[in-house]
């Protein structure tokens, strides 16, 4: 005998029931949301939430209760998956801003201990500086200025992704490419 289910289904309207019959049809839709719209369907039909977990291809019951509580609450859109996988940014414009504004800065031999920036070097920079960032990591360093357009070259220095710098007879010339941002996508 199964236990009494906690958060039964809410009665499926016309519209609704036509769209999951839609969805769990389609051969286009990400699997996960016809996986649930079989589960939400089956539940509807009077099958406890184990059985509409088996004839979804699914293991656990309990899965098909929390969708079937976010369908009660959200309606259609508790089919769709509700964390799209990109983490928070921990570090506000403001702090990306400081990242970059001693990115730009010429470093000093003497006092950073370096004459070009390294992610360690700017990373140790910024965690010691007193208007710095005590946690920043290199990885956050590197995030942050591969989103500012700069790249890490051969000659082990970040410079402007489409932006070189060529020998010419008269002097030193920077070139930019016109085509940067087609190549970027």
């Amino acid at each position: 005998m199964t236990r009494r289910q906690k958060n039964p289904l809410r009665e499926l309207t016309e519209e609704e029931k036509n769209w999951l019959e839609k969805i769990a049809r389609s051969m286009s839709e990400p699997a996960i949301n016809v996986a649930r719209a079989k589960e939400i369907l089956s539940v509807a039909d009077g099958k406890s939430y184990t059985e509409a977990a088996k004839l979804a291809g699914r293991r656990s019951g309990d899965a098909v209760a929390g969708v079937v509580q976010r369908f009660n609450q959200e309606g259609l859109n508790a089919i769709e998956p509700g964390w799209k996988g990109n983490r928070t940014q921990k570090y506000s414009v403001a702090e990306r801003e400081r990242i970059l504004a001693e990115f730009r800065r010429p470093p000093d031999a003497e006092r950073d201990g370096t004459k070009t920036w390294s992610l360690k070097t700017l990373e140790r920079v910024l965690r010691k500086s007193a208007d710095g960032l005590p946690e920043v990591s290199a990885d956050t360093i590197r995030a942050v200025l591969l989103e500012a357009g700069y790249s890490w070259q051969k000659s082990r220095t970040w410079c402007h992704t489409g932006q070189v710098v060529r020998k010419r007879k008269r002097g030193k010339v920077i070139v930019t490419d016109p085509e940067t941002e087609a190549k970027k996508n």
